[in-house]
């Protein structure tokens, strides 16, 4: 099973479909972002092959979702 198939099986689950997914890749294939977002990811990024440079997009990712996203009412 691949992400895409993962992220299909998430959102059509009553009990996950809500949850945040954000899609963490090495592809910069086009047609793999379209389908991320056709799937309702929330959030397609393209992780760094440098260790450091990828520590500081996770670690700016967290920030994100912990400090400035809005989650649905009730979650």
């Amino acid at each position: 099973m691949d992400g895409h198939q993962v992220l299909k099986e998430v959102r059509a689950d009553e009990r996950t479909k809500l949850i945040r997914v954000v899609v963490l890749t090495s592809s910069k294939e086009e047609q793999d972002v379209f389908k991320s977002y056709s799937l309702f990811a929330n959030s397609y990024i393209r992780k760094p092959v440098d260790f450091d440079q990828f520590l500081t997009v996770a670690t700016q990712l967290g920030l994100y979702w912990l400090l400035l996203n809005e989650p649905p009412p009730g979650h």
